[in-house]
């Protein structure tokens, strides 16, 4: 297996125009959808938008934890594979994942993660070109760094709104 390629977040620099979802549903499903999106954006605070992907996790715990075997690692990505027919959407790839990051599709239900478009990540061409560079394409071998990125998107928020705004209580000048 070739060494990873991934997708590293700068959070702070996340405008939350969701160029990235729509890239990425145009590429996937054919037409804007943002709900069948490999990355969302969440808002969980006003002025804290939050970028979420697939991690691509050194030990991928969702491939793992496939009774069905119907998630694989592309040898040439290391992303993580879904093979929609053995799919039985029992949503434990979801629990699996630190990040909370696969879903089921809204169409068929089927196990939904980021697949880094063949190593040409359509999320990552849209926010370089629009200059926010929030997502940048990364091809070393990091883990230590891309666990960071496996959390909850609430939580990461969180983290980001304080670095941001101050905490609670706090006088921001």
């Amino acid at each position: 297996m070739s060494d990873p390629i991934w997708i590293v977040r700068d959070y702070e620099r996340c405008s939350g125009c969701r160029l990235c979802e729509l890239a990425c549903s145009i590429h996937h499903e054919g037409w804007m959808w943002p709900e069948a999106s490999r990355v969302r954006i969440f808002m969980p605070f006003p002025g804290t938008e939050v970028p979420h992907l697939c991690t691509q996790c050194d030990n991928y715990p969702c491939v793992d934890s496939c009774p069905v075997d119907a998630l694989s690692v592309d040898e040439k990505t290391t992303a993580v594979i879904v093979d929609r027919e053995a799919c039985t959407s029992c949503g434990l790839c979801i629990k699996a994942c630190p990040g909370d990051m696969p879903f089921l599709h809204p169409e068929d239900n089927k196990a939904v993660i980021c697949d880094l478009c063949d190593g040409d990540p359509e999320c990552v061409k849209v926010c370089v070109e629009a200059k926010y560079d929030a997502l940048r394409l990364v091809h070393e071998r990091m883990s230590k760094n891309r666990k960071l990125f496996a959390r909850d998107p609430i939580e990461v928020a969180k983290d980001v709104a304080v670095k941001l705004f101050g905490e609670k209580g706090e006088e921001v000048i």
